[in-house]
């Protein structure tokens, strides 16, 4: 570990030499990717410093008990070494996690597309539960929640909702939501008091930042339209609503949620950015056998991760076995407490697979 620690210093005393450079502040790109790599490894080389204090501690005691005679002086060393060694082995475990090597995209702003599955007007009324559950959340967490695009159920609810998150550490948070997220209750359109099952696709993105993606105009058809749905006076009279056609990969993106053509425009070029990006990193991934073998979903629209059995009042994780019968404090943005055992359980495979390379 003090091998890799070393490393991480000498790292981090050449970030502390570069971001101080003229032409890596002038390369926008370049001061961004380093800014973040130097902010990451500040916060391990602060621990070595703690670490390598406690270290010397634990020396200077042991030396005090080998040469000392006076027995009051012994005592007081043999005190002192048993505490650090606590600290030590408190901060050897901390350390090793922050060894673990970090997702470059977790620091990053998330797009999130909540999709109705199987389960007609009742998956969309679910879509709709689940977007309300990550709105509180979001307001729980300090972060700012903004709307792109919607498409409103028939029975209430969505058929599809798109929104942006703004904060910290978002995607790092929320990357562990994507996936199949079931239901089961009692629909308000049953007469007989049956239980059935629907769905509904939640999708988790890091936002690509401008730099991320090379987006050639030339390739994008811009379409305006008029909104349709809710919206003032202004709606079916302005051609504000946006639509993207991407021509190379036929991915196509809308935004209709701003009054203001330019804002629909600039929301809609941010999603497609993150679409374009979601293809290279799922390529990525994909060649990365060690994260393609984890417990975390990176965003497999197929997997289903979590069952909300309302009729029991429980929450189930698949992924980790986890079974909570905390449902209604849950979807009303109570998600930490999933979200932290995921965490857990993740961190834990990972710090298995780096022990074996201390």
């Amino acid at each position: 570990m003090i091998e890799k620690l070393n490393i991480i210093q000498q790292r981090f005393n050449e970030l502390s030499d570069l971001i101080i450079q003229p032409d890596i502040i002038s390369d926008q790109k370049k001061y961004v990717k380093i800014s973040r790599e130097y902010k990451e490894l500040k916060e391990i080389v602060d621990k070595k410093i703690e670490y390598e204090l406690l270290l010397s501690n634990v020396n200077e005691a042991n030396e005090i008990i080998k040469k000392e005679s006076d027995n009051e002086m012994i005592e007081l060393a043999n005190s002192e070494l048993e505490i650090n060694k606590q600290k030590i082995s408190v901060i050897e475990d901390k350390l090793k996690l922050m060894l673990i090597p970090k997702d470059p995209d977790d620091s990053k702003n998330v797009v999130m597309e909540l999709r109705a599955g199987t389960g007609g007007d009742e998956a969309s009324i679910f879509a709709g539960d689940l977007f309300r559950m990550y709105s509180k959340y979001s307001e729980k967490k300090g972060w700012k929640l903004n709307l792109v695009d919607l498409n409103e159920g028939t029975a209430g609810g969505f058929k599809e909702i798109i929104f942006e998150i703004n904060g910290q550490n978002v995607y790092g948070t929320l990357k562990y939501e994507s996936g199949v997220h079931r239901v089961q209750r009692v629909p308000q359109t049953e007469t007989q008091g049956r239980v059935h099952t629907s769905a509904a696709t939640v999708m988790v993105l890091p936002e690509a930042e401008e730099f991320d993606v090379e987006l050639n105009m030339q390739e994008v058809r811009i379409e305006r339209t008029t909104s349709t749905g809710p919206g003032g006076q202004s709606v079916n009279t302005t051609y504000s609503a946006i639509k993207l056609h991407h021509e190379p990969t036929g991915i196509i993106v809308s935004c209709q949620d701003q009054k203001s053509q330019h804002k629909n425009l600039e929301k809609a070029l941010k999603v497609l950015r993150t679409r374009l990006y979601e293809l290279e990193l799922n390529k990525k991934l994909q060649e990365d056998s060690v994260k393609r073998n984890l417990m975390v979903s990176s965003g497999d629209r197929s997997a289903k991760i979590r069952t909300y059995n309302y009729p029991q009042g429980r929450v189930t994780d698949h992924r980790i076995n986890l079974t909570l019968y905390d449902l209604q404090n849950i979807i009303n943005g109570d998600v930490d407490k999933l979200i932290d055992e995921l965490k857990i359980a993740q961190n834990t495979e990972l710090m298995k697979k780096e022990n074996e390379s201390f």
